[in-house]
């Protein structure tokens, strides 16, 4: 049984770390949210201690590596906000533990290069959470495309649409310095995926990109993807808005759809279970989605490059 520590206990993603802690028969010694809304600890782990304050947080995990180190942290758990999270991999590997981080692990590209550098002086690793790379269809499909001619180049067009209310944008997730942006904050889960099965980025424009709205193409080494992100609520089919739901996604290779609806339930257990087993996805799997959405953070918008993705076409829908 190994102890783990859990950074941003009261966020969205929490509570998925805390049922892949316990699913794997692990024990949470200790949490720190600055917000103290954190009952689903009593779902999981009520006996760990809890702290509003990163300081206290910092001593008491560093007196029981000093003092009970069968008590210490042997992992951080880390689901802060995204500009956070090169801070609290740093954090875990000076009180001797491993990290697990959300995506972004950082939101630049050279900030990988300076934890491999922390890594090698503590002597302790940073795993990453990517967990599409563990769902079985997409494992299927990356079989698949590996098994194809290596000189065919897929179709892509990816489209996700996931509607958020006005809290969004007085939040830390819309504040692009804090969150990477919309690419960031909802797409790069897909890039990671995309980059993965069908390599590294060889070009990348930007159509349109603003708080809650973005669409580029993208040229990777085995596909050519034209992809659409939007947290607008307008943006949404028409049946997906009539049947109550707020999010659409749906990604189409050579003009068939790829169905990944189902198998999500338990991809971070699968997650930390393959960390466990040492076999987790480290800092370099994390490289080639950085830089995609580091580009489209910072490069310039040329909506008259590139192919451009269907939604574009209906240009009143973008206007304002």
């Amino acid at each position: 049984m190994k102890n783990f520590a859990l950074i941003g206990a009261a966020g969205y993603i929490a509570p998925r770390h805390l049922r892949a802690i316990k699913d794997t028969r692990n024990r949470l010694i200790a949490a720190l949210d600055k917000s103290d809304s954190v009952g689903i600890l009593d779902s999981f782990f009520p006996e760990a201690d809890f702290f509003t304050e990163f300081e206290r947080f910092d001593r008491h995990l560093e007196m029981l590596r000093r003092k009970e180190p069968e008590k210490a942290a042997h992992y951080v758990s880390i689901c802060s906000p995204n500009y956070l999270h090169d801070a609290h991999c740093r954090f875990a590997l000076r009180i001797g533990a491993d990290a697990i981080c959300e995506k972004p692990v950082v939101l630049n590209p050279w900030n990988i290069d300076a934890l491999k550098e922390a890594e090698e002086e503590y002597g302790h690793k940073i795993y990453t959470v990517l967990q599409l790379r563990l769902h079985p269809e997409i494992i299927k499909l990356k079989k698949k495309i590996d098994k194809s001619k290596q000189d065919r180049i897929f179709e892509i067009d990816l489209t996700y649409v996931t509607a958020r209310g006005r809290w969004y944008f007085y939040s830390w997730k819309g504040i692009e310095d804090k969150s990477g942006g919309i690419a960031t904050n909802i797409g790069i889960h897909f890039f990671d995926m995309l980059s993965w099965i069908f390599g590294p980025p060889t070009r990348n424009i930007v159509h349109l990109r603003g708080p809650d709205i973005a669409a580029g193409y993208l040229e990777l080494k085995r596909a050519r993807v034209r992809w659409f992100l939007s947290i607008r609520f307008e943006d949404l089919p028409l049946e997906i808005i009539s049947s109550g739901k707020r999010s659409y996604r749906c990604i189409r290779i050579d003009g068939e759809p790829f169905d990944f609806t189902d198998g999500f339930q338990d991809l971070h257990t699968r997650t930390y279970e393959e960390i466990l087993k040492g076999n987790g996805f480290g800092l370099d799997e994390n490289r080639d989605a950085i830089g995609i959405v580091y580009e489209i953070r910072h490069s310039e918008v040329t909506p008259h490059l590139g192919e451009k993705h269907a939604l574009l076409e209906d240009k009143k829908r973008f206007v304002g």
